[in-house]
């Protein structure tokens, strides 16, 4: 059995399709994704609720914004980088 341990996080890029746009917030400041465009993201778990998020990367958006619900985006791909 291999003693190697995997950094945290795990070096790897992710990438998801967006599948859902509707229902922007009136007072949303910054991008919005678009549906049917591939972003480069992060999966997280929100601090608070425990419940799974999307951060888009280099998306802009002004607290207390930033991440989308998972439901929005479907994974595409997962790059592991060297």
């Amino acid at each position: 059995m291999s003693k190697v341990k995997f950094p945290v996080p795990v070096p790897v890029q992710q990438f998801a399709r967006c599948v859902d746009a509707s229902c922007r917030p009136a007072d949303y400041v910054g991008e919005w994704p678009e549906p049917g465009h591939v972003y480069p993201v992060q999966y997280r778990r929100n601090a608070r609720t425990g419940q799974p998020q999307v951060h888009v990367l280099g998306f802009y958006a002004e607290a207390p914004y930033g991440a989308f619900a998972a439901h929005r985006f479907s994974s595409v791909a997962e790059v592991w980088l060297n």
